[in-house]
C-alpha cells in the first residue's frame, strides 16, 4: 500500500481560499489574523492533517521559539532550577521542552544531537554531563551548565561546601566548643565536601569534634545520630547536612531532655519552607537554585542571539541565615 505523502503549505493555502503566506502567519501567530481567516486555515490545516516542516522551516528562519532543557533521569528532580529557567525563557518569548535521558552522557549526547538535528529548538541546554565537545550541532547552540552528575545529584556550585566553615565559626563565636557532625550520603560530592570542610574548620580553629554519623539525608539519620551519643559527650553544636537531617536532631534532642538552643545548637542547609515555622526554627543555608536556573538560560539565550555572555555573578547561590535554634553555648 502507497504511503500517503504529507499534505504541504499551497494545499492548505488553495483549501482554505488564502496565500501560502498568509498559512505561514497563521503557522507562526494565529491571533494576527482576523477572526474568519483563522478559522478557515485552521480548518483546512485539520482536514489535511497538516503538519509544518520544522527542519525546513528552521533553516529558512532559524526560529522556533522553542528551547530544550536535558537532563539526566534520577530520583532528585531539581524542580526549582527548571522552574525558574522556564519562567526566563517564557519572558524572552521561548517555550521550553525539558527531556530527560535514561542513561550515561552518551544517551544524552545522542539526544541533544537529535534534538539539533530536527530543527525542533533554537537552543539547547543541558544541566547534566554530555561529554560534548562542540557548542553548536547543526548551528544549534548548546550550554552545558553540568549542574548535577548521572543520577542528579549537584555538582559544582551545588557540592561547594565554604560555608561550613561560616557556621563553625559563628557558632564558635557563640561560645561552642564541642561540635557534632550528621552528614548526608557520601555518594554526593555536596555531602563529602561538607565533611571534609567540617572537619577542616574544626582542626583549624582548635575546636573539638564529638564526631562524625554518616547518614543519609532523611530525618532518621538525623534523629538516630543524636540517639546514639552518650550522656556526657558535652556536644553543644550540631552541623547538619540539610534541614532534614536537622529536624531530626531537634526531635531526638528534645526527647533526650536537651533544649534547642538553650543546650544544643543546630545548623541545617537548604533553608526548607518547613524549617522556617518549625518550633525552633531552623538556621540554614538557603541555596539559590532559581539563580542557577535563569542564569543558564540567560547563557543560552545570549548565544542564540550571538551576544556577549552575561556578566558572572560576584556573590556565590549560598547565604546564611540565622534563627531560634542556633544561640549561646550553654554555660559550664
Amino acid at each position: 500500500m502507497e504511503q500517503k505523502r504529507p499534505a504541504t503549505i499551497h494545499q492548505v493555502a488553495r483549501l482554505a481560499g488564502v496565500s501560502h503566506t498568509t498559512v505561514s502567519r497563521y503557522l507562526q501567530d494565529a491571533e494576527s489574523l482576523k477572526p474568519k481567516t483563522r478559522i478557515k486555515v485552521e480548518f483546512a490545516v485539520k482536514t489535511l492533517d497538516y503538519r509544518p516542516n520544522l527542519v525546513a522551516r528552521s533553516m529558512r528562519t532559524r526560529r522556533t521559539n522553542r528551547l530544550a532543557i536535558v537532563l539526566a533521569s534520577g530520583p532528585h528532580f531539581p524542580g526549582r532550577l527548571l522552574a525558574a529557567a522556564t519562567e526566563t525563557a517564557h519572558r524572552a518569548g521561548y517555550q521550553v521542552e525539558v527531556v530527560s535521558v535514561e542513561g550515561g552522557s552518551r544517551a544524552r549526547s545522542a539526544r541533544i544531537e537529535d534534538l539539533a538535528r530536527s530543527g525542533a529548538v533554537e537552543g539547547i541546554l543541558a544541566i547534566s554531563p554530555t561529554g560534548l565537545k562542540s557548542r553548536k550541532l547543526r548551528q544549534v547552540p548548546i550550554v552545558e551548565s553540568e549542574t548535577y552528575d548521572d543520577k542528579l545529584r549537584g555538582l559544582g556550585e551545588l557540592a561547594e561546601a565554604t560555608e561550613v566553615v561560616e557556621i563553625v565559626e559563628y557558632l564558635a563565636s557563640l561560645g561552642h566548643r564541642s561540635f557534632f557532625h550528621v552528614a548526608g550520603d557520601q555518594d554526593f560530592a555536596s555531602a563529602r565536601n561538607r565533611k571534609a570542610v567540617y572537619l577542616e574548620a574544626i582542626e583549624r580553629l582548635g575546636l573539638r569534634s564529638i564526631g562524625v554519623y554518616d547518614g543519609d539525608w532523611t530525618a532518621q539519620s538525623g534523629y538516630d545520630a543524636i540517639a546514639a551519643l552518650a550522656g556526657d559527650c558535652g556536644v553543644t553544636a550540631v552541623v547538619a547536612a540539610n534541614d532534614v537531617v536537622a529536624m531530626g536532631v531537634v526531635r531526638a534532642a528534645r526527647e533526650r531532655g536537651w533544649s534547642v538552643p538553650d543546650d544544643l545548637s543546630v545548623f541545617g542547609w537548604d533553608d526548607e519552607v518547613m524549617g522556617k515555622f518549625a518550633t525552633p526554627s531552623l538556621s540554614t543555608v538557603a541555596v539559590d537554585r532559581e539563580a542557577q536556573g535563569r542564569d543558564a538560560i540567560l547563557r543560552l539565550l545570549a548565544e542564540i542571539r550571538d551576544e556577549p555572555a552575561p556578566k558572572a555573578a560576584e556573590r556565590g547561590i549560598n547565604r546564611l541565615i540565622f534563627r531560634e535554634s542556633t544561640g549561646p553555648a550553654p554555660a559550664v
